[in-house]
């Protein structure tokens, strides 16, 4: 794989973070549910508490029943000992729908957000991004948010609690074994900091890889008719396996830490409990201390029970820690995205909104998508409404830049346009883009019923609109004969309809629309000649009494517009009629001869048009 296409695909690292201010901004999602975390943490503390008895229940029932072999009483002692788990139960299971409870709403909350930050992002952002990084916030990254919320922030402080619960019981038991039992917690401590610190990155390289492998999945899958096409099925897998590998790795890295560690913690808390048995061994057996006395096999038992307890949250909150690494890490990376300042939005005080006459004017215009690598260069020109105007050139003459620019997709460097006289960038965006209908040749349509992706969402448009517009591009045909009619459910990007279809209904919403400027970006030329006559008259109606703007190729397509403007690296070379353009023998007539010229050669026989006036182009 190309260092181009690795770098694309490759996802930042996250270095050193702040993570107390990433954890306190988290926690402000958790602010409209502080009620029900509020019982769930009254839950945890409650419950976590309860496991803290349960030795001591060890120490009474060896002591006060077994040893002394004592029967009165002992069935009041079972059945204490049995609520003690049963309210345990009840409460861990209450504890844990309110957390997910919770968990689900914050994570219904973020991705509402992150969705609507990125329905508002401008076009650069796409360009810069591969999809699939950007689908890994919505899901992997939210998901590991979701663990912090559900068994993250709540059983940390439960842990807490219980670490503190067994080491206050230990002390009131008997101070010197309890203080014999801590002896292995700083050990403790040096492998959960050496687990911490290695933990962390190697997160941040699993999440890496993760989102490097979506995008190249997203990628390859969308891109799999021209893999099988250009036969490069091979070279695809090779890629794949790349960066699955790189992945894998990753994983397997972070996984030694936890192998090491876990088996590490246990041993620790084995030598702990040794320690405790022969300290009491000393004590108890040999009577090595005048308060031998006081230890019993009971607070023996209960020792090593409790010495198991405290290791195993100290374990946990070692455990909960990598949740909150992970959630660190892909909450930096949400919030890198949520903090992007959209640059193409509404001024604080629009000068202009509403409906638009159609006036446009480029002032002295240039823009580069990249540095200083222009694609226009001080390009002026005016269209007045109700006209209709063809951009013609090259591929990458900058066409279709120049409808992007009128729609703020992209805002320019330098130069102004206007809309109505008024600088686009004064105007209320929504609005200045509500003015624009387009139609390209690469159709987008969305999974749903005809009828939603002719209505796109506009509840202004009713039923009667969607029916006229489709009865104008001629659609309602081919739409009659559909399973379901206007309810046909319509495939991811329009799968079960041709492209000839996909592009009638593609019309069909640009006239529901009713815009004030219709763009027509190479709409016409994946159709074929047969249905391109079918719509011709209907668009040449919508035209009327509208600015219009047609890119196009085929010169053919433009026969009728009022005005050609022919556009060559950047620049507006020449601007005119159809016949001026011929006379002037420029560029325009060099496209002129070379397409006509093809023609002649597919079809011999054929004649070029002659320069006279209203020349005919159709087919």
């Amino acid at each position: 794989m190309s260092s181009e296409v690795e770098k694309y695909h490759e996802e930042e690292k996250i270095g050193k973070t702040y993570d107390l201010r990433v954890v306190k901004r988290l926690l402000r999602y958790l602010r409209p549910y502080w009620k029900l975390v509020a019982v769930a943490l009254t839950l945890t503390l409650i419950t976590n508490v309860l496991v803290s008895l349960q030795p001591y229940f060890t120490k009474v029932a060896v002591d006060d029943f077994i040893l002394p072999k004592q029967t009165d009483g002992i069935w009041i002692f079972a059945f204490a000992f049995f609520g003690l788990f049963l309210f345990r139960f009840l409460f861990s299971y209450i504890q844990e729908i309110l957390l997910n409870m919770v968990g689900q709403r914050v994570m219904f909350d973020l991705r509402t957000e992150i969705f609507t930050k990125l329905q508002r992002q401008e076009v650069a952002y796409y360009d810069k991004y591969p999809v699939g990084r950007i689908i890994t916030r919505l899901t992997s990254d939210v998901d590991a948010l979701n663990e912090l919320f559900t068994s993250g922030v709540i059983d940390v402080l439960g842990d807490l609690v219980v670490i503190f619960a067994i080491i206050g019981m230990m002390f009131w038991l008997d101070w010197k074994l309890a203080i014999v039992s801590l002896i292995t917690v700083p050990l403790l401590f040096a492998a959960t900091n050496w687990f911490r610190k290695h933990a962390r990155e190697g997160f941040d390289r699993v999440r890496t890889r993760n989102a490097k492998l979506n995008a190249y999945l997203q990628e390859f899958i969308s891109g799999a008719q021209t893999v099988q096409l250009m036969n490069a099925e091979e070279k695809a897998k090779r890629g794949f396996s790349e960066i699955n590998d790189d992945y894998r790795r990753a994983n397997i890295e972070t996984i030694y830490y936890y192998a090491v560690f876990y088996p590490l913690v246990d041993f620790i808390g084995a030598v702990g409990i040794a320690f405790v048995i022969f300290f009491f061994g000393a004590e108890y057996l040999t009577g090595f201390s005048t308060s031998a006395q006081a230890l019993t096999v009971g607070i023996l038992a209960s020792f090593i029970q409790y010495s198991l307890q405290l290791f195993q949250p100290i374990r946990d909150l070692s455990d909960k820690f990598n949740v909150l690494q992970a959630a660190i890490v892909a909450s930096h990376r949400i919030f890198l995205l949520l903090d992007l300042e959209i640059d193409i939005k509404s001024p604080a005080s629009p000068k202009k909104r509403g409906k638009a006459r159609g006036d446009i004017e480029f002032r002295n215009v240039w823009f580069a998508y990249k540095g200083d690598d222009w694609v226009m260069k001080n390009v002026s020109f005016t269209i007045k409404a109700g006209e209709s105007v063809a951009l013609v050139g090259h591929t990458g003459s900058g066409k279709t830049t120049v409808t992007n620019l009128l729609m703020r997709f992209y805002d320019v460097q330098k130069g102004r346009i206007f809309l109505d006289g008024v600088d686009i960038r004064d105007w209320d965006l929504e609005d200045l883009r509500s003015n624009f209908a387009v139609v390209l040749q690469d159709v987008f349509l969305f999974s749903g019923s005809v009828e939603k992706n002719i209505r796109l969402g506009n509840d202004e448009i009713d039923d009667a609109r969607v029916r006229w517009a489709a009865n104008e591009v001629k659609a309602a045909d081919f739409i009659e004969h559909l399973d379901g009619q206007y309810e046909f459910e319509v495939h991811e990007r329009g799968g079960g309809l041709s492209v000839g279809q996909k592009q009638l209904i593609s019309f069909a919403r640009a006239l529901a629309f009713d815009p004030t400027i219709l763009i027509l970006d190479e709409a016409t030329s994946s159709i074929d000649t047969e249905t391109e006559q079918l719509i011709q008259q209907a668009v040449e109606r919508v035209m009327e009494g509208r600015t219009s703007m047609v890119v196009a190729h085929r010169l053919s397509t433009i026969q009728k517009c009022d005005r050609i403007m022919v556009f060559h690296h950047g620049d507006l070379r020449e601007s005119g009629s159809h016949n001026e353009l011929l006379a002037h023998r420029g560029l325009y007539w060099k496209l002129f001869q070379l397409q006509y010229s093809d023609r002649e050669r597919q079809l011999p026989g054929a004649k070029l048009p002659q320069l006279e006036p209203g020349p005919t182009f159709g087919p």
